[in-house]
């Protein structure tokens, strides 16, 4: 995620922000721009762009509860933001939790949004493509008639993705995440998982390209119940780090792809940061961990210079984790054949786009 700076005072302002703390000015993000905006009131509900006074937004309908910061053109007929649109089942807003799950659920989505905009991926909703199109239900929890709580599950299927509201609260997450004994789970790897499975149906099976996706990953024919069924009897395959990026990338070959295709997110994105914050990684005396992100991630020329740059830094994001007593924020290993899955990735969107 890059930085920004706020048109009216020239202050560094971040994707989040709702107001510059520095002239006080309401901020705003326009997506289909990509740009944060200093924003002058118009005649309610809309709002004038600080650098460019002739054009009018308002805020998407979300943005009552703090839920979102998108704009949406003055003149579109939609209520919501271009990733808000996407929504069909939200959290319950008649309580303080479930404000605050969407607020974070909402923040979540927008990031994923943001690089799938900035890769110019296709994201078509139920009005533009109403068999396959993306949407999301946020499920809450059922209790049961004895006071047993039943989790929502988070899956997908043809286009739908389903998250469990819960898991915007951090002790829920933790728990499901140690229960499952996964090293890594947020929100936002929920998001960039389950659209992977979106992605897969759009770039690979709509557009018949099966035979390069079965040469990296392998035939996705195999029935898909019955491998997760063992997956979860059996637990993942034996020396599964040799070619999976995780335990459940070697359930079934859609798993995989759709791990590849967060992960590909993952990085692209963090190394955008690290490039927007000037870090570089030179460790004296450790010459060959040095790294510098001088080149634009989302405009990378390969996954293997995607990786150059993200094998030091994770290491050293990881150093830093452990020096706090943290968690590795990153405790995956790169395998060579788990770059070569993330080269096919990359040549997978980098077409797409």
């Amino acid at each position: 995620m890059r930085l920004y700076t706020c048109d009216h005072c020239g202050q560094v302002v971040h994707f989040d922000n709702r107001q510059c703390v520095r002239c006080g000015y309401r901020l705003g993000f326009a997506p289909e721009r990509l740009i944060m905006y200093a924003l002058e009131p118009a005649p309610d509900p809309n709002w004038h762009l600080f650098s460019e006074p002739q054009r009018s937004v308002r805020f998407c309908s979300n943005a009552t509860l703090d839920i979102c910061n998108w704009l949406v053109d003055a003149a579109d007929e939609n209520a919501f933001c271009i990733a808000c649109r996407h929504n069909r089942l939200v959290p319950n807003t008649g309580t303080q939790e479930g404000v605050e799950h969407w607020q974070r659920i909402s923040q979540a989505q927008r990031h994923l949004f943001y690089s799938l905009l900035r890769l110019n991926l296709p994201h078509p909703d139920r009005q533009e493509d109403r068999e396959g199109g993306l949407v999301f239900d946020f499920l809450e929890d059922q209790v049961e008639v004895d006071g047993n709580i039943k989790p929502a599950m988070t899956g997908h299927e043809e286009g739908l993705i389903a998250i469990r509201a819960a898991e915007a609260d951090d002790v829920t997450r933790e728990l499901a995440r140690t229960s499952m004994n996964e090293p890594y789970r947020t929100l936002l790897g929920h998001f960039r998982h389950e659209t992977g499975h979106f992605m897969w149906n759009k770039l690979v099976r709509d557009r018949n390209g099966f035979e390069a996706f079965r040469s990296v990953f392998g035939d996705e024919r195999e029935d898909y119940a019955a491998a997760l069924q063992r997956h979860y009897d059996n637990g993942p395959l034996p020396n599964w780090q040799e070619s999976f990026i995780s335990a459940y990338a070697s359930t079934h070959p859609w798993e995989d792809f759709a791990e590849c295709f967060a992960h590909y997110l993952h990085i692209v994105d963090t190394l955008e940061t690290a490039r927007s914050f000037g870090i570089a990684i030179d460790p004296r005396g450790h010459e060959e961990m040095a790294a510098e992100v001088d080149f634009n991630p989302y405009r990378a020329r390969s996954a293997e210079q995607l990786v150059s740059a993200w094998i030091p830094l994770s290491v050293a994001i990881n150093s830093i984790q452990r020096s706090m007593g943290q968690r590795d924020s990153y405790p995956f290993v790169l395998s060579p054949p788990v770059v070569a899955k993330l080269e096919y990735m990359h040549r997978l969107i980098q077409d797409a786009a």
